[in-house]
Formats: C-alpha cells, structure tokens, sequence
C-alpha cells in the first residue's frame, strides 16, 4: 500500500501536506487546489488506480484552521487496497471540486456533506439538500449549530 503514497509523492509532490497509516489504511492529505488532479490520477491510472468511491464525509474543527476536512475512501478491488484522501478547506466558504464526473457515487456523498456542513462542491450537477427539508435553516452537524435552534415549520403543499 505504501507504493501508491510513494506513487502520489512522486508525482504530486507540492500537492502532499502530510501522510500516514494505521490499521493498514494510507492516509493522504492534499490540498483543495490539487484534489482534481490528483483523484483524476487515482480514477484513471492502470497501475494505482481505484475503481470505488466508498464514501466521502467532513469533519468540523471549530477551533482549528482550517476548520473543515473534506474526507474521501477509496477501494481498489484490483490490489485489495483502500486509502484516505483528506482535504483541508477554509470555513469561512468551503469549497472543493466535485468528483461527480469521475465517480457516480460521489453525487449523493456530497450533497449529503453539503446538506450537513455547507461544504460546496464545485461542479456538482444538482448541489441541493437531501436529507434536511429545504426550508432547513443552517447545517446541523457544524459545532457552531446551535441545538436549541428554532427551525421555520413546513405546512403541508397543496
């Protein structure tokens, strides 16, 4: 597994902030300018390439800059493979590229990181709510949301 991060250093090496493992899962962190060259790499390359976009979610650091990390698992069931691609984002306005057009599976991902966070994902083909109504008011699993928070009541449509 350690081939593919030598891999990606060798090829992206202004783009690797930092890696490392545990459990026998590589983590990459790359920064948001670099995310559609690099996973472009991982969806297209013969020899490293991952087939499986398993998931991709965030992760609030209230205290913290940057404040968000965008996370993306990659599966190759080729090599039996996984690996963890981090990306910091600003929190003032998070906003990474989608990888909608290299993995499918990426749509509901991100409009779920987006529903969730308020991370924007650039490019993506229908960026809307979906699990939160649209009236919803904020992203629920920020630390700054505020539990007590008051949300506008829906009627029914008729």
């Amino acid at each position: 597994m350690a081939e593919t991060v030598a891999c990606l250093r060798e090829r992206f090496p202004a783009a690797i902030l930092e890696t490392h493992a545990f459990r026998g899962d590589d983590t990459v962190v790359i920064g948001p300018e670099a995310l559609r060259a690099v996973a472009t790499f991982l969806h297209d390359d013969l020899d490293h390439g991952f087939e499986i976009l398993m998931d991709v979610t965030a992760v609030d650091y209230l205290r913290r800059k940057p404040r968000f990390e965008v996370v993306y698992h990659f599966l190759s069931h080729r090599r039996r493979e996984r690996l963890r691609l981090k990306v910091p984002v600003d929190g003032k306005s998070p906003v990474v590229p989608s990888l909608c057009d290299l993995w499918p599976s990426a749509n509901w991902y991100e409009r779920e990181v987006w529903d969730m966070y308020g991370v924007r994902f650039e490019g993506h083909p229908d960026l809307r709510r979906i699990l939160m109504y649209d009236e919803f008011v904020g992203f629920p699993l920020r630390k700054d949301y505020r539990v007590d928070k008051r949300q506008p009541l829906v009627g029914p449509v008729n």
